[in-house]
């Protein structure tokens, strides 16, 4: 296993990601697109979860593709960026074909930013037009950090932020994830450096520190944001052919990577929401091996975007958290 060409999920071929901000609202949208629809599925773990059209991503729905998929800021009035999306791909022509109408098909989640000190007195929703903004921004290479979906995001301790990376399996397939950080628990052990994904990390791709000598919990946790501030939601992807109840699998096995990454995670306050996306390239050979290796990749890759976000958080005026970056960049 090693890192995809860009690290990002934009290395599997196909996918692009765009995405737009609002510095004064802080908050922001990423949206995975594909050049064609591609088959999608969702686990979702966390006690707080908000999403839109996650139903019809079961095996047994009508539609067995997606046109995009949206990770958003804003909490409930976040879902409105999906929307944004969908009216952009109607007007390329996009969607799910009923009669002579197009109806893209734009899941999506959201995470809660709404205290973290932007200007959030708006009288006209605007997560519709960043979602579309965000659309027409997709390309291969995107930023990490304080950008889009992660833009105004928060974890248990350290600024959080929008985080990817790949992987290339010995058997050829390509493995991916795309997060946005906003979690309830912590990144790090302890005050850090360390991350707790560090056992997973290639290269130094959030900073080369190697694991903390203490990887035990000491203390019981206690909640550092409030009811309903949290949510890691996330996308991982592949180029291999996978059913909808395949990627369903990848998505829940994914999950295991947001545990070894975040401690605690999968909180009564936490959305944790994972998506998983198969473009079909690549036919699978092995019907067992093969999903098997790719949920562990999958795993792996979310753990390390989940650090490479907080890694790569920027600090701004007015943040209520420190940066990972500001604490321990020049020492670390």
């Amino acid at each position: 296993m090693r890192p995809g060409r860009r690290n990002l999920i934009t290395d599997i071929a196909g996918l692009r990601v765009g995405q737009a901000q609002d510095m004064g609202l802080r908050s922001g949208v990423t949206v995975l697109v594909g050049d064609r629809p591609f088959v999608a599925a969702v686990s979702v773990m966390g006690g707080a979860p908000g999403t839109r059209e996650t139903d019809l991503l079961a095996p047994d729905r009508l539609v067995q593709e997606v046109d995009a998929l949206v990770l958003s800021g804003g909490s409930a009035f976040g879902l409105d960026a999906c929307s944004g999306v969908a009216d952009g791909l109607r007007a390329m022509g996009r969607g799910f074909a009923v009669g002579d109408q197009r109806v893209p098909i734009v899941p999506g989640a959201i995470l809660f930013d709404l205290l973290n000190g932007g200007d959030k007195g708006w009288s006209r929703n605007p997560y519709h037009d960043l979602g579309r903004q965000a659309l027409q921004a997709a390309a291969e290479s995107f930023d990490l950090g304080t950008a889009g979906a992660g833009f105004g995001a928060a974890t248990g301790r350290w600024k959080g932020g929008l985080g990817s990376a790949s992987c290339v399996l010995d058997s050829g397939f390509t493995v991916a994830a795309l997060v946005a950080v906003n979690a309830l628990g912590s990144v790090t052990v302890g005050e850090g450096p360390q991350f707790w994904a560090a056992p997973f990390e290639m290269g130094a791709e959030f900073g080369g520190l190697g694991p903390s000598g203490r990887l035990a919990v000491t203390a019981d946790p206690e909640p550092m944001k409030r009811q309903g501030e949290a949510t890691t939601i996330a996308i991982v992807a592949t180029d291999a052919r996978l059913t909808k109840a395949q990627a369903h699998r990848m998505a829940v096995a994914a999950h295991d990577g947001m545990a070894r990454a975040i401690v605690p995670s999968h909180t009564l306050l936490d959305g944790d929401l994972v998506f998983a996306a198969s473009t079909g390239d690549r036919e699978i050979n092995d019907p067992v091996r093969d999903p098997f290796q790719l949920g562990h990749a999958a795993a792996c890759c979310l753990a390390r975007a989940i650090a490479r976000g907080v890694h790569a958080a920027r600090a701004m005026p007015g943040d209520l958290q420190p940066t990972w970056a500001s604490r321990w960049a020049t020492s670390g």
